[in-house]
């Protein structure tokens, strides 16, 4: 009998991205578009989406927590969303119950009118500006982070509401790229070091803006470019307007979004991420060659990665594990008695390619090594003679801070073992991650450059390019989430 696994807390041994967003502008069927962008970025976050539209007087909102085809299913809904711009957003929260205060865009009747906004990525200095703008009588009503741009916008002096974001912006730390939608305008902006991506696209005339660009082949929209780091672009009637109101640093695009992140159909910054999985598959198979029989991937992420392994290893590559792609994050709460039942929900081994064979099983990343340590058990029932497990990341030993959901640091598996005492951890015979050197390879790099890396790498090195103020590097990732989640 295949062995097989899953368990309620196997995708909480992945990293979560912590939100998608979607704008256009100047299109009759806006709100349509803005869910088939969202549905495109679901797996940017699952567990609440929304849409604000304006027809040039008034704005329409709807946000609910779940899923994109479960909340924008009903024509109804889309057709209450009237006008020509709308903005949408997906979103996974850090810490404790989704909450439908906390579901984006956020809206807001300013005394220049409404301003709705929606946000990916994390602010590093939000709790010590809420805590300002409380002691100077703003009112939050959710916990997101985001709200501290709308009160920093909200108490401006500046004039023009492009003036009164770029003042609160100035005055924000952290990763974020975020849309904002005014009765006549689309706004779209990437922090200076262009951590979160953000990409420009165009449809009949009509604007677009996006986490990636699968959101736009969803839709037949045409890819224009990239928003550069640190630009901010105003679309209205009279097209797009760039300005570039921060002060230039140097780039740090977070290449977990090249691991894991990004959907593999979509081009992040000129690079296919397909293509760049494949490559750093090839380069871990260079680096960390394995005694194997067959390259078999840990589904769904690991297997570009797997791919450019066999192909490079010039070993066989097989579908050594089928997935269920119909369960969902929560399905069942088993019993104890019948937890045991519960392995076979997920993930199955497919015997009659690992049976008695040397099996390599590449993966994504390691975070707190519970995945790793059922898929290995699950491999080793099925029959595996050996079992290698190559990992196309390097270790992941610290949390991140700008905009993704990980452990506190004690909780990764990376920062509490060395490689030898991973791999009795997980129980593999072998364990071998691609070095930081060789990631940059994989991307086009010498190398890293430990004085001007090219990407935000903090997760494995350390290197924290924008500066923490409202947390030590050692504390527990609260992500910023004010009490309870963040945007």
């Amino acid at each position: 009998m295949a062995a097989a696994w899953t368990g309620g807390a196997a995708d909480d041994d992945k990293l979560k991205e912590e939100c998608g967003v979607f704008g256009i502008f100047g299109h009759p069927d806006a709100a349509a578009h803005a869910a088939l962008g969202l549905h495109a970025l679901q797996h940017r976050g699952q567990e609440s989406a929304g849409i604000v539209s304006t027809d040039g007087t008034l704005f329409h909102s709807h946000r609910a927590l779940g899923r994109v085809g479960d909340i924008f299913s009903s024509g109804d809904v889309i057709d209450a969303l009237e006008g020509r711009a709308a903005i949408g957003h997906n979103r996974y929260s850090t810490q404790g119950a989704p909450e439908v205060r906390n579901i984006q865009p956020l809206f807001a009747d300013l005394a220049f009118g409404g301003l709705s906004i929606a946000h990916n990525g994390n602010l590093t200095n939000a709790l010590s500006l809420r805590a300002d703008l409380v002691n100077h009588g703003c009112i939050f009503h959710s916990t997101s982070d985001t709200e501290v741009i709308v009160h920093l916008i909200a108490i401006s002096r500046r004039g023009r509401v492009v003036e009164r974001m770029i003042e609160a912006l100035g005055r924000v730390r952290g990763a974020y790229s975020l849309v904002a939608l005014t009765k006549d305008s689309l706004i779209g902006v990437r922090d200076p070091y262009g951590v979160r991506p953000l990409v420009l696209g165009q449809l009949d005339g009509a604007l677009i803006l996006a986490s990636e660009t699968v959101a736009f082949d969803i839709i037949g929209a045409e890819f224009v470019r990239d928003i550069e780091p640190g630009e901010l672009v105003i679309i209205s009637k009279a097209g797009v307007e760039s300005l570039k109101p921060f002060r230039p640093t140097q780039q740090r695009f977070c290449i977990f979004e090249y691991i894991y992140f990004a959907r593999p159909d979509s081009v992040s910054e000129g690079t296919g991420v397909y293509e760049a999985r494949q490559r750093i598959g090839a380069e871990l198979a260079r680096e960390a060659p394995a005694p194997a029989d067959v390259v078999v991937p840990v589904p769904d992420s690991g297997v570009p990665a797997a791919i450019g392994y066999a192909a490079q290893a010039k070993l066989p590559f097989e579908l050594g594990i089928i997935r269920n792609h119909y369960i969902g994050r929560t399905f069942i709460e088993p019993t104890d008695r019948i937890r045991h039942l519960g392995v076979k929900l997920k993930h199955n081994a497919n015997r009659s390619v690992i049976e008695g064979r040397r099996v390599v099983l590449v993966d994504d990343s390691i975070v707190r090594g519970t995945t790793s340590t059922k898929i290995v058990e699950m491999v080793r029932a099925a029959g595996a003679a050996t079992v290698h497990m190559r990992i196309a990341s390097p270790p992941t030993a610290h949390s991140c801070f700008y905009g993704v959901d990980t452990p506190a640091r004690e909780k990764l598996l990376a920062a509490r073992h060395d490689l030898d005492a991973m791999a009795r951890s997980i129980g593999v015979d072998s364990l071998a991650f691609i070095t930081i050197d060789g990631l940059y390879r994989a991307m086009g790099e010498p190398g890293r450059d430990p004085a001007r890396p090219r990407y935000c790498d903090a997760c494995f090195s350390g290197d924290y390019p924008i500066p923490l103020s409202d947390q030590q590097v050692g504390e527990p990732p609260a992500q910023l989430s004010l009490l309870a989640d963040s945007g």
